[in-house]
């Protein structure tokens, strides 16, 4: 059985194959081939403890693509909402469906669930990992740099689940990676770990800094995200004084190099982590990003239930 929690649970060549295979599924999208028979008759249910906007409808529509069935069910609307356990629901939803997409808080939740059921268990997001988006962004970046040795990405801003994930992902493909965070909101160890044990397999280098110019300094790849995440909004006031000096701008920008890409995993805020000139310039990708939200998903999809 094989499940989608972290990343790090995954080989180079299982995320490599799984990239080949988003790469043949958007290209059939693109040319109207239809591939509606490869999960025929399957079901996937999604559970949402936190709201989204990509993951539902990409996994929603992916879905149909590939000729399965989405079912949407709301932390609110199921009885794990009402105290029923992890693992009861595990075992029960096991019994209908053939997958699990969930969007929730605790990464022990999604590990209680593929430790529990019988099905293929996908981690839609947690506060620790969100490994969906960044096989979307390896995609992004092989579209547009053709490769990933060599290439370095630099992250700037808050070390929530997204610099988790990409650390682990970055390495795990072999190209180097730079974070810069506020001291106090640095990765978790765990990650950190996880990226460079993964980095000494594949010769990438990771760097966890504060320095947002040092981290953005010749980079391909230039990443942020939101301050202020789920469950975090009590905190608002003080991290928007905090991560200023963080915002990604034309000035940061330029001390990349002259054709690096700005990528953002969505929903931004103009003004706070990312200036308008930036997310809405030349340089910027994130919309065709969140486009291979569809198309990775839907390979993981196939790899996991095919």
């Amino acid at each position: 059985m094989k499940h989608l929690l972290c990343l790090s649970q995954w080989t180079s060549k299982e995320i490599n194959e799984t990239l080949k295979l988003a790469e043949e599924l958007k290209y059939e999208n693109k040319n109207d081939i239809r591939h509606n028979h490869l999960l025929k008759g399957k079901s996937l249910g999604l559970i949402f403890s936190k709201s989204s906007t990509r993951t539902r409808v990409s996994f929603e529509v992916g879905m149909y693509q590939l000729g399965g069935y989405s079912l949407f069910l709301s932390a609110n609307d199921i009885q794990l909402g009402r105290g029923e356990t992890v693992s009861d629901t595990a075992r029960t939803l096991s019994r209908y469906l053939d997958g699990i997409m969930i969007r929730t808080y605790k990464q022990s939740d999604v590990e209680q669930l593929a430790a529990c059921g019988n099905i293929p268990i996908i981690n839609g997001l947690t506060d620790s990992q969100h490994p969906c988006q960044i096989l979307a962004d390896l995609q992004t970046i092989k579209e547009y740099k053709g490769k990933f040795k060599g290439l370095k990405l630099a992250y700037v801003g808050d070390g929530n689940n997204v610099a988790n994930s990409l650390m682990i992902g970055c390495a795990k493909v072999g190209m180097n990676i730079s974070v810069a965070t506020p001291k106090g909101y640095e990765c978790d160890e765990e990650s950190i770990k996880l990226a460079k044990d993964a980095a000494s397999h594949t010769g990438a280098i990771v760097i966890n800094g504060y320095d947002p110019i040092e981290a953005v300094k010749d980079a391909d790849v230039v990443y942020t995200d939101t301050w202020v995440s789920m469950g975090m909004e009590s905190e608002k006031e003080q991290r928007l004084r905090v991560f200023m000096p963080y915002q990604v701008n034309k000035e940061l920008m330029q001390k990349a190099k002259n054709d690096a890409i700005f990528m953002h995993c969505l929903p931004a805020y103009r003004g706070y982590e990312v200036d308008a000139d930036v997310i809405d310039g030349p340089q910027s990708v994130v919309f065709e990003e969140a486009e291979n939200r569809l198309h990775a998903q839907k390979a993981v999809l196939v790899k996991l239930m095919g």
